[in-house]
């Protein structure tokens, strides 16, 4: 089975190794058939923290590496 990719913005680079990306996913309502967007935040994996706020990344599922982290930075989109 393929891995997940998805493409988000780094929100967040405090962390070692670690960044926050936030998706967005457009969603459309089932009665009203009204589109609107969905947010969410994941933790990465950064090994060498090259990543800094405001760069568009994707990020890929991955074995778990922490409590939180399941996703690694593959590149920059």
């Amino acid at each position: 089975m393929p891995k997940k990719q998805l493409t988000g913005i780094v929100v967040s680079d405090k962390m070692q190794k670690t960044i926050v990306v936030e998706v967005e996913q457009w969603h459309v309502n089932s009665k009203y058939k009204r589109r609107f967007r969905m947010h969410k935040k994941y933790k990465a994996h950064d090994e060498k923290g090259e990543y800094k706020i405001g760069d568009t990344v994707v990020i890929e599922e991955s074995v778990p590496i922490s409590k939180d982290k399941k996703w690694r930075v593959i590149s920059k989109a």
